[in-house]
């Protein structure tokens, strides 16, 4: 067993400064639309990095669920900067495709192909350091060994996992995540829940990211409807849950809940499901078809008690769980079913079968507690799309 963090994590409001302490001559920063050039962040980072003596460089508008082509640009741009630190800041998706370009960045001769079997990268820091700067509280991807790329062509995403891509530094300011607007709070702070419960269930949960998991979900259920109506103490304390949530999942990996929103966001003509939604939507459902399993319901009524729901025994506990979530997508007005979201129940019954054989095959599915096959996982769809229970 391996359990693996970045070497720092600085936290707390102006911790941004730090990067005046970097010791290094050229820094790429690699950013996203423009929420951090609005609110004034990311001149703040040239600044600092200046400060600190090295020349720096911007990567800029990587977008939403950052694709193939803009890691390779990137990449392309770091073989001709030569940069010995990568700073990544804003949302998961410029952190994700940093943290791809790095791969490519050193290893020109690597295909994406080759990344895609997990744990299988070749050595990092041959020529940079990573350090990750997160500006929404969900992802989590400043302390995780994964990227998540999307091919447009397929309509695939494509989770990377390697611990060479786990950052060397990342800074947790909350300032960052005070700039997002309300509906990216209510998406962030569910993905981060689902990160902390699905790590706690997973079959490779360990005692080092037990008490993680479990902290996390504590501090999600106190502070998530706050931090939703704009609290920013809760904010503060939603940014740490999700780097706890972060440090649990890295190491004990995901489950189903992971597998569908990999496969079901960019699927359908309706537009994308915000991965985070989606998390949100299948969570219950999930956890309903996951009790089947005696180890994992004995799990799901341990995090019940741990947040003070009470039940006559661990189905009851579980049953519990399974409204607060409910309750929590409702306060947060995210949709229920997929239906509600608006996908179209046509092309949803077109799709289903081929979306559960992806979803299947999807690298979380291995640490999830209940096996599950094709059939079951295309059952397990029509019950989130319909809001049917799941009694199989």
């Amino acid at each position: 067993m391996r359990f693996t963090l970045p070497r720092d994590i600085y936290y707390g409001r102006g911790t941004l400064e730090t990067l005046k302490t970097i010791k290094g001559k050229r820094a790429i920063v690699v950013v996203g639309g423009g929420s951090m050039k609005r609110f004034g962040f990311l001149d703040r980072v040239v600044g600092y990095l200046k400060e600190a003596g090295m020349e720096v460089q911007l990567f800029e508008n990587v977008e939403p669920d950052p694709s193939v082509e803009t890691v390779m640009r990137g990449a392309e741009a770091m073989r001709a900067f030569q940069p010995d630190w990568i700073v990544a800041m804003g949302g998961g998706s410029p952190i994700d495709a940093a943290k791809a370009m790095w791969a490519f960045y050193e290893y020109p001769e690597t295909t994406f192909e080759q990344l895609i079997t997990p744990f299988s990268f070749p050595t990092l820091r041959t020529k940079a350091h990573f350090l990750a700067i997160p500006s929404t509280s969900g992802t989590a991807t400043e302390v995780t060994a994964f990227s998540v790329i999307t091919n447009y062509q397929t309509g695939v995403k494509y989770p990377l996992a390697d611990f060479n891509i786990t950052p060397d530094i990342a800074i947790v300011d909350p300032e960052l995540a005070e700039t997002m607007p309300q509906k990216l709070t209510a998406h962030t702070g569910m993905d981060a829940l689902t990160h902390a419960i699905e790590a706690y269930v997973s079959t490779l949960n360990s005692p080092f990211t037990d008490p993680l998991a479990i902290k996390a979900i504590q501090m999600v259920f106190a502070n998530l409807p706050a931090s939703y109506e704009g609290d920013k103490n809760a904010r503060e304390q939603m940014h740490y849950a999700q780097c706890l949530a972060g440090m649990a999942f890295s190491n004990a990996l995901l489950g189903i809940v992971h597998s569908m929103a990999h496969k079901t966001g960019a699927a359908f003509s309706t537009g994308h499901i915000p991965h985070g939604c989606a998390n949100a939507i299948y969570l219950p459902y999930v956890i309903q078809y996951n009790k089947k399993d005696a180890t994992a319901l004995a799990r799901y009524a341990d995090i019940a008690r741990s947040i003070g729901l009470t039940g006559a025994d661990d189905n009851a506990l579980t049953d519990a769980l399974c409204d607060k979530i409910r309750e929590f997508n409702k306060k947060l007005s995210i949709p229920a079913t997929l239906a509600e979201f608006g996908i179209n129940e046509a092309e949803f019954k077109e799709k289903v079968a081929k979306i559960a054989e992806l979803a299947v095959g999807d690298a979380c599915t291995g640490s999830n507690p209940r096996a599950i096959t094709p059939a079951e996982m295309e059952k397990l769809l029509n019950c989130t799309y319909y809001g049917t229970p799941v009694n199989f």
